[in-house]
Parts: C-alpha cells; sequence; structure tokens
C-alpha cells in the first residue's frame, strides 16, 4: 500500500447544468478553482451514460451505453492530474425506472440535474502509469 497525508483546503458545493456533461462538470469546477486535487460525492439525475468496465485480463476498458433516463443514486471520485490537465475519476451507480442498477466507472453522461460536493486537497495528485495493472493511478 501507498498512502500519504492530505490537507483541505476548501470545499465547493455545484449544482450541474441540464444538458452538460456530468464528468466535464466536475473537471470545469475543478479547473475554475484551481483544484488539482480532492474528492467528491454527487447525485442526480442523467438522460444517457456510457459506462466502463475495466477487464483485468485483457487489461483495457469494455465500455457499455445506457441511452435511457438513469437515476444517479451515488457517485463518488478524485480529482487529479493526469497529463498536465485536471481529470475526475468518476465511478456511478445508477439505476432504471424499475430498480435495477447499473453501475461501473462513468466516462460520460448527459445531465438532467446534478448537485456535487467538491473537497480540494493543498498538494496536486498526478496519476502515473502502473505497469502492474496498466492503469495510471495515483499515489
Amino acid at each position: 500500500m501507498q498512502y500519504r497525508e492530505v490537507d483541505a483546503t476548501a470545499e465547493y458545493v455545484a449544482r450541474f447544468e441540464t444538458g452538460a456533461d456530468w464528468r466535464e462538470e466536475i473537471e470545469t469546477l475543478a479547473r475554475e478553482e484551481a483544484v488539482e486535487a480532492g474528492w467528491f460525492t454527487a447525485l442526480g439525475a442523467v438522460q444517457d451514460a456510457e459506462v466502463w468496465f475495466y477487464d483485468q485480463e485483457a487489461t483495457e476498458y469494455q465500455s457499455v451505453t445506457f441511452d435511457e433516463p438513469l437515476e444517479v443514486a451515488a457517485c463518488v471520485g478524485n480529482v487529479s492530474l493526469l497529463d498536465d490537465d485536471v481529470f475526475a475519476h468518476t465511478h456511478a451507480v445508477l439505476s432504471r425506472p424499475s430498480g435495477q442498477a447499473v453501475a461501473g466507472h462513468l466516462d460520460a453522461a448527459t445531465v438532467w440535474a446534478g448537485e456535487c460536493h467538491l473537497r480540494a486537497f493543498a498538494e496536486p495528485l498526478e496519476r502515473t502509469h502502473d505497469p502492474v495493472t496498466d492503469l495510471d493511478l495515483w499515489l
């Protein structure tokens, strides 16, 4: 395990714009407030979504697209730097009207309504390539 202590410097709450991209809204907030590291939670609803699942054997993401309204029952992630730009690593549990849930790495989704809480950290987190998992991970 690798870890370090982080100091929180600020906290933000935001309401996402209807029609915007869910993950891009988080990244825009981080860019506007110069947040290079942080942790967020969010909830709301989306009109569609692209969810990724990481195939550990093939070491690549598998994409599933949902072209339907979904509730964002839970959304959690972190903000860090990837290739010198802000990246919101976003995971979500989305639910259908039946209550059936779909979940995974949320790559893209069109906001219907969304609310977010972002806690910023003092020191930047930068993602670097991890040869074991073939993922860009932070320390």
